[in-house]
């Protein structure tokens, strides 16, 4: 299609920062209301928020390729203006719940229906033209990480006036962005580009069986997973760890998310190709791998607040990993089985999400429960940074190949 109005480019990248301004808007305030509504522990929620987080993501694991098939047949903007509507009725129920089961009976239909950024980049693909991809794709980068920026900040904020605030304040952005959508945005993918919906295509197994016919990404897949799980510690228990260790209130936990979301985001678009150009894609994974290494044993051994802060753009430097990991996968296949190995990588990803949560909140909550063998709240994260050395020294295993330097 290519070279449209900049009407829908601004929509979508807009739908893409209030969604991910609705995801870290409740992010501060998770811990003080698993609390509030159960009236446990800390260790207690952090292991419900867990429990949460990972129905979350099997949901989306599950049905994430079934929404993908239906917006191929039905097209982008029904699936998409659906999914606002039932991301904002997933805030509603969490803002209104007064048992740990509603509350998860919300986190299940929002990963059902957590098609949002996945749509968007496929609106994205359907109006641009192959030279024109890469840099929309990066707004829509760009969009994610000034929502999440922005997010947590507004979040801490709110949390001032309750813990259901920012519940609903994330869903009057669904349900806002969800208005704007029917209003101004058109559909994108034509009817003569559509195809029927096969259960054989969305069927999340299936990409699991592609890993044996592409040659030599098996033990980069291996390498992709665990950096993800690993690097899930920081939303699964970084507010719960804060609370513990620092006894930071949901103001400055929203800060310390703020912070490290601008770092992200700063990171991601200004360091990437200049350490590719100077390290090559290879080098840059070891970096990057090496830099989480650090940083992960740093945050699970600090115990004064104000140094955390100060290191957490130097923790975003690990990040830098993932698109060299990315880059050197791609060119270990073929062209033509560039969609397959995408499809994959997201399969593995929510793989990891639904694995990494209850790992590491358990392991949180086993560490700081009263009468654990041994009191250490970081604990978490020195489990993600053995991870870390796990993926690094997997990845030095390996020969060069695509990877170059």
């Amino acid at each position: 299609m290519g070279t449209p109005g900049r009407l829908p480019i601004f929509v979508i990248t807009a739908t893409v920062t209030l969604d991910a301004m609705g995801v870290g808007l409740i992010m501060p305030v998770m811990p003080a209301l698993l609390r509030e509504v159960d009236g446990g522990s800390l260790a207690q929620a952090a292991a419900w928020g867990g429990i949460m987080s990972a129905a979350f993501a099997v949901m989306q694991f599950l049905f994430g390729p079934v929404v993908g098939a239906l917006s191929d047949r039905w097209g982008r903007r029904p699936v998409l203006l659906i999914s606002l509507l039932a991301m904002a009725a997933d805030y509603v129920i969490m803002a209104l719940a007064g048992s740990l089961w509603l509350l998860l009976v919300g986190r299940i239909l929002g990963g059902i229906t957590a098609a949002t950024h996945s749509t968007a980049n496929a609106y994205m693909a359907d109006i641009s033209a192959p030279h024109e991809k890469a840099q929309r794709f990066g707004l829509l980068m760009a969009g994610f990480g000034v929502g999440f920026v922005l997010g947590p900040i507004l979040g801490g904020f709110l949390a001032e006036y309750g813990t259901r605030a920012p519940f609903w304040a994330a869903g009057a952005l669904a349900l806002a962005n969800a208005l704007l959508g029917f209003a101004v945005l058109g559909e994108s993918l034509p009817r003569r580009r559509r195809r029927r919906f096969s259960w054989a295509r969305a069927n999340p197994f299936g990409a699991f069986r592609a890993v044996a016919r592409l040659a030599g990404v098996a033990p980069l897949l291996a390498v992709f997973f665990l950096f993800n799980v690993a690097t899930y510690v920081y939303p699964a228990v970084w507010a719960f760890f804060l609370t513990e260790r620092f006894g930071w209130g949901e103001g400055t936990i929203g800060l310390s998310l703020g912070i490290y979301g601008l770092s992200y985001a700063l990171t991601m678009a200004f360091l990437v190709q200049p350490t590719m150009a100077r390290l090559g894609p290879r080098g840059t994974v070891i970096f990057g791998l090496a830099m989480e290494c650090v940083t992960l044993v740093l945050i699970a051994s600090l115990t004064d607040g104000r140094v955390l802060l100060a290191m957490i753009p130097i923790a975003a430097l690990g990040s830098l990993a993932m698109p060299a990991l990315q880059a050197a996968m791609s060119d270990s296949v073929a062209p033509t089985a560039q969609g397959e190995l995408q499809g994959l990588l997201t399969s593995v990803s929510a793989l990891a999400m639904a694995t990494a949560p209850v790992l590491m909140t358990q392991v949180f909550a086993y560490f700081t429960a009263a009468g654990a063998p041994l009191y250490l709240p970081g604990a978490p994260f020195f489990l993600a940074a053995a991870l870390m050395v796990l993926c690094l020294a997997l990845f030095l295993g390996q020969r060069s190949g695509a990877l170059g330097r």
